[in-house]
Parts: C-alpha cells; sequence; structure tokens
C-alpha cells in the first residue's frame, strides 16, 4: 500500500517561512491531482492548496493566497508547499493528499477515500506559528 509521507513542519514565529514536503513511500506512475489539507485543534480539516499534476493548474485557499505556493517535482513525484509570511492561524497538522485519475479529484484537489474514490494520504506534519 503506498502511503505519502510529508515533512518539513516544525514551529517558527509569525512571519517566518517553512517549506513542506511530501513524497510516496513507493513509486506511483502518475497521479491527477495533488493536494495540501490542514486541520487545526478541534477544527474540520480544509483545503489549502492543490493542483492538476499534469497540467499544473493551481488552486489556493483564500487565507493561504499570496503567501503560500504549492508546487511539484514530476520526476520525483514529490510535493511542495512553500509557507511564506506565517501567521498564528495557520497552526495546523499539514496532510498532502494524491487522486490517481479524474474521479479522484475535484477542483484541484484529492477526494476523500470513499465508495470509487482512490486517493493516497500522508499522516501529516504539525506547523506550528507563534505570535
Amino acid at each position: 500500500q503506498v502511503q505519502l509521507v510529508e515533512s518539513g513542519g516544525g514551529s517558527v514565529q509569525a512571519g517566518g517561512s517553512l517549506r513542506l514536503s511530501c513524497a510516496p513511500s513507493a513509486y506511483i506512475y502518475s497521479t491527477y491531482c495533488m493536494g495540501w489539507f490542514r486541520q487545526a485543534p478541534g477544527k474540520e480539516r480544509e483545503r489549502v492548496a492543490g493542483i492538476y499534476t499534469g497540467g499544473g493548474s493551481t488552486y489556493y485557499a483564500d487565507s493561504v493566497k499570496g503567501r503560500f505556493t504549492i508546487s511539484q517535482d514530476n520526476a520525483k513525484g514529490t510535493l511542495y508547499l512553500q509557507m511564506n509570511s506565517l501567521k498564528p492561524e495557520d497552526t495546523a497538522m499539514y496532510y498532502c493528499a494524491a487522486g490517481i485519475d479524474s474521479l479522484d479529484c475535484s477542483g484541484g484537489y484529492p477526494l476523500p477515500l470513499g465508495d470509487n474514490v482512490m486517493t493516497y494520504w500522508g499522516s501529516g506534519t504539525l506547523v506550528t506559528i507563534s505570535s
């Protein structure tokens, strides 16, 4: 079973930067979309940034536009999230996910696992921003 492994989380002060990485534990022949999600304590998981891996179209939550950048290394199958101008409200567990074909993706983001949906998810990396 392929898993995604996130790295790069940590604790920084407000205004700082972090770069998250997401790599598969085994080779994935191709993906249709990949994305970053986050979940803060007591809150629901939310979309952060997504990308259609073939064409490169990117999508961002309004709360991170202009501060976060999603990118990919197709040769390595690796996904990145560059986070600048971090705020305390960015504190959360960050997860990456991948959708294999069009049925696994919506609006540039992988869908949650479910009937007829095959997406891969990581176990998360913690980002803590202090004021």
